[in-house]
């Protein structure tokens, strides 16, 4: 079935339809979209890495956020144009193969896949370091937490899109109740100056400490391709279009609200937290949330913000399962996936690429139970790179998109990128910008090193499939 979209001069344009798009229950509602785009846009770079890079470059780390967060935004507004021209459970794939051909649907695939794929090894792992905080769990080793973890929310995700809904609600709404309170708290002690530590909160705090740039401006400048990582899940609310009930009226609110969510959490959250202590009393090894509340006496303030973290490690594990099913259900009904991740069970879920990222996170265990203290370093390299590959694959269809339509052959919808493309230009050149600072980090070296190695896979890859590839997964009509 082809859908229609009516253009500028009332005549009726047809828009092809995936096939991968078929059999999926649209049981997701717009409370459970709204909460999957704010847990997106909240996680643990924010709860736990913000504490070290306040240290390295202070106050100025509330520009990172907010420049980083702009260009997230891009890329999700681009992402969004596209939900509304043709909603689709194969997102920035389906979007990859219409725009730009298999090829570049086979590369988006298979960077996300990466990418989560990764990240899901990186979250069992936090998940169990996290449980290793109580002492209840800390006889049991860290790869048995890792594999129940992984277990665990890999059976809830097999039961139903709904229940994948109702989890990812839950978990946001810790998250943000956490920061809420927290600001909440933050905002009277700064409006009744109660002391932490003998300092009066107040921008005193900021302008006799070095003032916005204490470390100067190359810190602020390296902390970006770590910053730009803490909004990794932005994109994932795309997926969830295909299993909504009209995407069209709910994908606009819910993404347009990820500007003013980053603009108060990640921004505010850094103000104030620079207002409240010096930004040389915050430190890598603790949440700079745990270490404001430990010092004006909140009694369990490390229990509950480790419960907080424990939350967003979940909730990404979650994601990551829910999203790459999706994508491989899509690139395997066009030839360039396993044949078994195409399949669904009775509950609409296709089980089969989630299976498959799952025993790829089975590894990740193998990684705790070998060298649990390298295991979360050693996967966040290459998720790093199916992230900003992912990223730009998402803008360079919006860009061919707009050149399509402005032939005339497709038509946009109201709901728009601004300053197109202009925009699209400025984040690919940002993204590029990323991968150049990621060689300034030690750690960001190994990525870069491991690059040729993804690339040759990727062509390997593609070789291997592309006598299968299934040239009709568009039901097209002539426009």
């Amino acid at each position: 079935m082809t859908e229609q979209t009516l253009s500028a001069d009332g005549k009726s344009a047809p828009v092809p339809a995936d096939a991968g798009d078929a059999g999926y229950d649209k049981a997701l509602k717009p409370r459970h979209v709204n909460m999957i785009a704010i847990g997106g846009a909240i996680g643990t770079g924010l709860f736990l890495g913000a504490g070290g890079r306040l240290a390295q470059a202070g106050p100025a780390l509330a520009i990172v956020y907010a420049v980083c967060g702009l260009f997230a935004f891009f890329v999700v507004r681009s992402l969004g144009e596209l939900i509304l021209y043709r909603p689709s459970s194969g997102a920035f794939v389906s979007y990859a193969r219409e725009f730009m051909g298999e090829k570049g649907a086979f590369v988006a695939g298979w960077m996300h896949f990466l990418n989560w794929s990764t990240t899901g090894i990186a979250d069992i792992t936090a998940i169990a370091l996290y449980a290793h905080f109580w002492s209840f769990f800390t006889p049991i080793p860290q790869w048995v937490l890792a594999l129940v973890a992984l277990a665990v929310v890999l059976a809830l995700n097999m039961v139903s899109v709904k229940l994948f809904g109702e989890m990812e609600f839950w978990f946001a709404i810790i998250k943000v109740a956490a920061l809420v309170t927290f600001m909440g708290i933050g905002i009277f002690l700064l409006v009744t100056q109660q002391p932490i530590d003998g300092n009066t909160p107040g921008f005193s705090l900021i302008s006799d400490h070095g003032g916005i740039f204490p470390a100067g401006v190359l810190p602020m400048v390296l902390i970006v391709q770590g910053v730009v990582f803490a909004y990794a899940s932005v994109e994932l609310v795309g997926v969830a279009a295909g299993e909504t009930e009209n995407p069209r009226k709910i994908m606009p609110k819910a993404i347009n609200s990820i500007m003013w969510r980053i603009g108060i959490f990640y921004v505010g959250s850094v103000i104030l937290l620079t207002m409240l202590m010096p930004w040389d009393a915050y430190s890598k090894q603790e949440s700079p949330f745990v270490t404001v509340l430990s010092h004006i006496g909140v009694p369990q303030a490390g229990n509950v913000m480790n419960l907080v973290v424990l939350t967003a490690a979940l909730s990404s594990l979650n994601s990551g399962l829910y999203s790459t099913g999706r994508i491989l259900r899509s690139m395997s009904l066009a030839g360039s996936a396993p044949k078994f991740t195409g399949v669904m069970n009775k509950n609409h879920v296709p089980y089969g690429g989630i299976l498959l990222t799952s025993a790829v996170c089975v590894v990740g265990v193998g990684l705790n139970a070998v060298v649990p203290s390298q295991a979360f370093e050693i996967v966040l390299n290459f998720a790093a790179v199916g992230i900003l590959g992912t990223w730009a694959i998402i803008v360079l269809s919006h860009l061919l998109f707009v050149r399509k339509a402005n032939r005339g052959e497709v038509e946009r919808p109201s709901y728009r990128l601004p300053f197109s493309p202009y925009t699209e230009i400025a984040t690919l050149i940002f993204l590029a910008a990323v991968v150049v600072l990621m060689g300034f980090d030690e750690t960001g070296r190994i990525t870069l090193y491991c690059l040729p190695i993804i690339g040759l896979a990727l062509v390997a890859g593609w070789f291997g499939v592309r006598k299968r590839i299934n040239m009709d997964v568009f039901e097209k009509t002539k426009l």
